[in-house]
C-alpha cells in the first residue's frame, strides 16, 4: 500500500490501526439529528444538543436547518461508499496484525478510554 510505502521511506511503522465500530442504525440517528444555525454555524442535535426553544438557534434566534448530507438516506449512501472502501483496508490490516476494533457507542470519553486501554493491552512500545 502507498502508506507503507512512504512509511518505510520516512522509517516509520504502524503500531496499530483503530476502527471504530458504531451500528448503521446509530450512525443514521447520530448525524440524522444534528441541526445548524445558518448565521453562526452552532450545531446543535435533537435528542443530544437541543436547543432552548426547538428549531430556533439559542445565540442567533433564527431557525435551524438539516444539512442535506445529515438526511438518513444521504447518510446511508455515505455509509455504503464508506464500507466499499474501508472493507479492504481493515482485511490488509487485519491481516497483518495491526487492526484494533473500537466499539463507539459509548460517550466521547468512554470510546476515548476504550481506544487508550486498547492501545494499552497491544503494545507499550508508542506512547499517547
Amino acid at each position: 500500500m502507498a502508506l507503507d510505502k512512504i512509511l518505510e521511506e520516512n522509517g516509520e511503522k504502524l503500531d496499530a490501526v483503530l476502527s471504530y465500530e458504531l451500528p448503521l442504525e446509530t450512525i443514521v440517528a447520530r448525524l440524522g439529528g444534528r441541526r445548524t444555525c445558518s448565521k453562526c454555524k452552532k450545531v446543535y442535535h435533537i435528542e443530544s444538543r437541543p436547543p432552548k426553544k426547538a428549531g430556533i438557534c439559542d445565540d442567533c434566534k433564527l431557525e435551524l436547518f438539516q444539512r442535506d448530507d445529515d438526511r438518513p438516506e444521504a447518510i446511508r449512501v455515505r455509509m455504503a461508499a464508506y464500507q466499499k472502501s474501508t472493507v479492504p483496508l481493515e482485511d490488509f490490516y487485519r491481516k497483518k496484525g495491526l487492526l484494533i476494533s473500537i466499539e463507539s457507542d459509548a460517550t466521547p470519553m468512554g470510546t476515548f478510554e476504550r481506544t487508550i486501554s486498547a492501545l494499552g493491552t497491544r503494545t507499550d512500545s508508542f506512547s499517547i
